[in-house]
């Protein structure tokens, strides 16, 4: 089978853990682990989520006074897919899986109209109180919003029209390539009436986007995997003809 993978940011970096690059690295170790009896058994595209991830690149780059005006959010979405896509390229093989692969960096289109760009709602970096988030909100301009008990920076999460290297993709998986892929959502471009491509300050759904190459490769499953103490969660969706499924729910087995 043909099963498409989406790997949680939160599963790679806990919450309220360090953002280590050592933390990060044992959960994709452990992550690979998991996955790789399925890669012996089947075809696997992984999609991996990078909201914590980003959040560190984004502060880091907003305290950087060397910079003239920090680094926008597609250029740290690049970023991560290729920090993620190159541990989990590396691990996989560690953890004994035997087929090739290889991470592609990836563009998502978007709309530049979605009504998601005025109700910023996608989670990103580290979790604070409401004091300290209210703080980091004032002096940075951001836009905040309770994640549970806590606050986190919250930005504009477009849906996915597409991946712009999906027939890359396409004929790495169908060469039997284990491809990494769609990280962090893709890093979301628009595309003018000239057919040129250039980024946004946004960061996609990497469910979504998911889903998306789960019905454009016409995959056979789907998993979406986060972070749940002592065990993956795990969602399981037929991806069937061309209609769009409804967005994955997160469940504890």
């Amino acid at each position: 089978m043909r099963v498409v993978v989406a790997l949680g940011g939160n599963a790679l970096l806990e919450r309220d853990e360090r953002p280590d690059a050592a933390i990060q690295r044992r959960h994709v170790r452990q992550a690979a682990a998991a996955l790789a009896p399925l890669a012996a058994d089947h075809r696997l595209v992984l999609c991996h989520g990078n909201g914590p991830q980003v959040g560190v690149l984004a502060l880091e780059s907003q305290a950087d006074t060397s910079l003239s005006r920090p680094y926008p959010l597609d250029v740290l979405v690049a970023q991560t897919q290729g920090m993620i896509g190159y541990w989990l390229v590396q691990e996989l093989r560690n953890a004994g899986v035997a087929q090739r692969a290889a991470c592609v960096i990836s563009q998502t289109v978007i709309d530049p109209s979605d009504p998601a760009f005025g109700n910023p709602t996608k989670f990103i970096g580290a979790s604070y109180d409401k004091g300290a988030a209210e703080a980091l909100a004032a002096r940075l301009g951001w836009s905040i919003a309770a994640d549970g008990p806590r606050w986190r920076r919250v930005v504009a999460s477009p849906r996915p029209l597409g991946l712009v290297e999906i027939e890359t993709v396409r004929s790495l998986a169908d060469a039997g390539v284990l491809v990494v892929c769609g990280g962090g959502g893709g890093v979301p471009a628009v595309r003018s009436n000239a057919g040129e491509l250039a980024g946004v300050e946004a960061v996609v759904d990497k469910d979504l986007t998911a889903a998306e190459l789960a019905i454009t490769l016409k995959a056979d499953r789907l998993l979406v995997l986060t972070d749940v103490r002592r065990s993956s969660a795990v969602t399981a969706h037929r991806a069937r003809g061309r209609s769009r499924p409804s967005t994955p729910s997160r469940c504890r087995p």
